[in-house]
């Protein structure tokens, strides 16, 4: 374990520890494991800790090209179906011409209602259109207590046809920056173009994510593959540090995201 530890930060340790612990259930039980929903580092650390173990790993967020899916962890005998994920898509039936439901809105309500965001996977929104995946587990919660979203009354419908499942594509325009260090603020303020004393700012408000989680200290410091997202700024991937200039800073590779519906 402390081998698979010194790649990972500390803070990603007790997650190594659980995902360890799947992997046991399953080589002990000889039965497969579902997991909640989980972010793509998360699911990283999956296959790290995986390693070469006899144990075999599926994913599904049964939208296409999902971020947030489920786990499915199994013995060789076992043949993963799709309905072994457990997932349900709702599309949210509300007063579109009175207003435009956001991400913000829908994330909000639902996790006011208590539930973790690992309970259900991505929200995916396309002009008027709103849906989202949820475990099989929480669905009849959620069509009960889930009846409003900024101010407005919703409803939720199942849809079971793949055909009506909205789909986003991703496309990475890739850059390359010198920062002076790997600080989170650093980065933020070459990446974004807005000062150290802003990307501070957005930081202690809460407005920063790294690898999906949130982060409140501007001297944190980024590796290779980090993703930084920051509300209003966008997504940005760090693919590589390609060495130090004769000034000694940093030679940033980044990938920037833009999605389309």
């Amino acid at each position: 374990m402390e081998e698979i530890f010194q790649h990972f930060r500390k803070e990603e340790q007790q997650f190594i520890e659980q995902v360890s612990g799947w992997l046991r259930e399953v080589e002990d039980r000889y039965s497969p494991k579902l997991t909640d929903f989980l972010d793509p580092r998360q699911r990283f650390i999956v296959e790290a800790v995986m390693g070469s173990t006899d144990v075999q790993m599926m994913t599904s967020g049964i939208f296409k090209d999902a971020e947030r899916q489920r786990v499915l962890l199994y013995p060789s005998y076992f043949e993963p179906q799709q309905e072994d994920f457990n997932i349900t898509v709702f599309e949210l039936k509300y007063p579109s011409k009175f207003v435009n439901l956001r991400h913000p809105d829908i994330l909000g309500s639902i996790m006011s209602l208590g539930l973790d965001r690992s309970k259900f996977g991505d929200i995916r929104i396309d002009n008027d259109r709103v849906q989202l995946a949820v475990m099989n587990e929480i669905s009849p919660y959620l069509q009960s207590n889930f009846v409003s979203a900024a101010k407005v009354k919703v409803q939720l419908n199942e849809v079971t046809d793949p055909i009506e499942m909205i789909e986003t594509s991703e496309e990475w325009t890739e850059e390359s920056y010198t920062v002076s260090s790997m600080r989170l603020d650093t980065v933020m303020s070459s990446v974004y173009n807005i000062s150290r004393q802003k990307a501070a700012a957005l930081i202690h408000g809460g407005k920063v994510k790294v690898n999906w989680t949130l982060q409140d200290q501007p001297s944190f410091e980024l590796h290779e593959s980090d993703m930084i997202s920051s509300r209003g700024f966008g997504r940005v991937r760090l693919i590589m540090i390609e060495g130090r200039t004769k000034k000694d800073k940093v030679r940033l590779q980044i990938g920037r995201l833009e999605t389309k519906n």
